[in-house]
């Protein structure tokens, strides 16, 4: 299950994205926003990555204009990695190199054909482990330490 979360910038691409999901077949849920309108990116990010620390949702995707706001937002929380994607390499190390468990897009950069290239690679590619998982066990490590 994919948890979506946007801004009113984010928004077109977040419809965009739900129809291409649902075209593969993968579930997602939607947090917002729900439209154009004005709308503050922490409050999606809050709600995307609280849907990851209890398990509802397995991953996300945060859409923002540049995408920044989004990954700062998201990486508040313990236990979400969130890495900013501009394109189908960055997708492909944040699950490899990263285990990322929520991506976040620049609507404001990208073709809707780059994005759906990118989610594709995020979703097929596997976290490869060995000096990875060292890395990860010293964010880990950073998070016990100053996240209480």
């Amino acid at each position: 299950m994919i948890a979506l979360g946007c801004d009113h910038a984010g928004y077109k691409l977040k419809e965009d994205i739900k129809k291409y999901l649902d075209e593969i077949g993968v579930e997602y849920k939607d947090f917002g926003t729900y439209s154009t309108e004005r709308a503050d990116h922490p409050i999606f990010a809050e709600k995307v990555a609280k849907s990851i620390q209890s398990k509802e949702c397995d991953k996300g995707i945060l859409i923002c204009t540049t995408g920044s706001g989004m990954a700062i937002d998201a990486n508040k929380f313990k236990g979400i990695r969130c890495a900013l994607c501009i394109d189908e390499s960055s997708a492909k190390q944040a699950k490899e190199h990263l285990n990322a468990n929520i991506i976040a897009l620049p609507a404001g950069y990208l073709k809707l054909s780059d994005v759906i290239k990118m989610i594709r690679t995020w979703i097929a590619s596997e976290f490869l482990g060995g000096r990875y998982l060292e890395r990860l066990q010293m964010i880990e490590k950073i998070e016990q330490e100053n996240m209480k």
